[in-house]
């Protein structure tokens, strides 16, 4: 990817200079997490944990940008310097992509001197924020469709990197690929696509149009049948074609119409019967038309024939919900003669804005039975915890919900794994269709209560007794101070 060294805000390196003036090289702990799931969802997809590699890896100042900050006549020349020869060079943890994440938890945390955890907070909830939310998007439009979903929005994206990682997010939520071709190349997922209206009108006729392009495409023919008359012309010149193609012993291996306009459960169900009826059971209907899950499903109660989807506008927009919402918060700062993390906490007269404090880890709680989601429990970083024993889980809001988890009836695995330690990148990120095997592993464990667009289910995020006490402590010295 290219250079993205100042995607920041001007802040940030103002910020740095003052730290680097005044020698503070702390070492910090930085969390960053959502608040609240995208379209009142019960869950959310992680996403972008690749991207974020690659910037890390690519983080240095050229001489251009040392040139261009120091035209804003407001660095210091040894500020510069130092700029000049900077590189990452603390510790990141992350939530792997593709698993399914919740409000509140760290999905990615920074250990690094704080001028350096500073710096990267822009491009890191750029990137975590924009593809989370896509991928989120496309797997509630997959799980209405119930499959069969293709990727249709490069035109309608808020930009060539919104388009191709939109794409690759998309892909990772479920969608089985994509039209857009820069992305099927740089991340090695299949591409696919039919023909426009402008096909259809350059022929002197509809089934002029058609022949041609079952010529071209013998194997994969889906042919566009709304330019005209959708049931007067379009579907019956469209068994014309597969007619005489079966005629001629051309048996393409993927075939079928696509619908682009109009009521779409009037006309599938129309077209299935037409197509049914001239021997063409297996012809696919396609369909597409600013579609999202909600218009899916409605589709799907009405008795609509479609057996694949084409998504664009809604989907790769996350038309419904246009920002995930991530946070990047300071947690604990590390004692230079202890070793020792000394907890902050941001307090806040909206109590879902007062953070977790300290140095933490997210273990996430499963049944062993099937393997569903029970909770997901911060705790801090020093904790272990093992299904070998029970455990009491609670709600750090309402703490008189409690849940006890007997020895062997769960189990219980970190969630964050490290990126990047010491500045040296120390994990290899998945190809994306493996990404999209693993999305949908998890996204089975969720309760299909969970999963439901109305009123889900929500997962319970919990704090394990110590981080509760911590962050009640310190809640307690603020208001004591006051």
């Amino acid at each position: 990817m290219d250079k993205l060294s100042l995607m920041t805000d001007l802040y940030e390196l103002t910020m740095m200079q003052g730290y680097f003036s005044s020698g503070n090289r702390e070492e910090v702990v930085f969390d960053m997490f959502f608040r609240r799931n995208p379209d009142d969802g019960g869950y959310a997809v992680m996403c972008g944990v690749a991207q974020l590699i690659d910037y890390i890896h690519n983080l240095q100042f050229g001489y251009d940008d040392i040139a261009y900050l120091k035209g804003l006549g407001i660095f210091k020349d040894d500020f510069l310097e130092y700029l000049r020869g900077f590189h990452f060079s603390g510790d990141i943890y992350a939530v792997p992509e593709g698993t399914a994440i919740f409000p509140g938890e760290p999905l990615v945390k920074v250990i690094a001197p704080i001028m350096e955890a500073q710096l990267i907070e822009p491009a890191l909830l750029c990137i975590i924020n924009h593809q989370t939310l896509i991928a989120t998007k496309a797997s509630r439009v997959c799980y209405a469709a119930g499959g069969g979903v293709m990727e249709f929005g490069l035109r309608r994206a808020q930009g060539p990197d919104a388009a191709v990682y939109g794409a690759r997010a998309a892909v990772i939520g479920g969608c089985i690929g994509t039209s857009n071709v820069l992305a099927g190349r740089k991340f090695n997922i299949p591409v696919k696509g039919t023909h426009a209206h402008s096909w259809i009108m350059s022929f002197p006729d509809e089934l002029t149009a058609f022949r041609n392009y079952a010529k071209e495409f013998p194997n994969a023919c889906i042919l566009l049948v709304d330019t005209y008359d959708t049931l007067r012309s379009g579907v019956p010149n469209a068994i014309k074609v597969f007619t005489e193609m079966r005629d001629a012993g051309i048996k393409p291996g993927y075939f079928g119409i696509r619908l682009d306009s109009g009521d779409l459960a009037y006309l599938s169900k129309k077209a299935r019967k037409m197509l049914d009826e001239a021997g063409f059971p297996d012809a696919v209907i396609s369909a597409s038309c600013d579609l999202d899950e909600d218009i899916i499903l409605s589709l799907k109660r009405q008795g609509a024939q479609i057996t694949s989807w084409g998504v664009g506008t809604r989907m790769i927009t996350s038309f419904t919900c246009p920002s995930l919402g991530g946070v990047y918060k300071l947690a604990a700062i590390k004692d230079s003669e202890t070793g020792e993390y000394i907890p902050k906490i941001k307090v806040s007269d909206n109590p879902e804005k007062v953070t977790n404090p300290g140095n933490k880890e997210v273990w996430r709680i499963c049944s062993k039975d099937d393997g569903k989601i029970i909770a997901d429990l911060i705790s801090l970083a020093d904790e272990k915890f093992t299904n070998e024993e029970d455990l009491l889980i609670f709600d750090p809001v309402y703490t008189w919900k409690k849940t006890l988890l007997k020895a062997g009836t769960y189990t219980i695995r970190r969630l964050l794994v490290p990126i990047y330690k010491k500045g040296f990148q120390v994990y290899e990120s998945p190809e994306t269709m493996a990404i999209r095997d693993f999305c949908a592993s998890q996204l089975d464990s969720l309760w299909d209560e969970t999963r439901r667009f109305s009123n889900p289910h929500m997962v319970y995020i919990d704090l394990s007794d110590k981080l509760y006490d911590l962050k009640k402590s310190l809640l307690d010295n603020i208001h004591k101070e006051d």
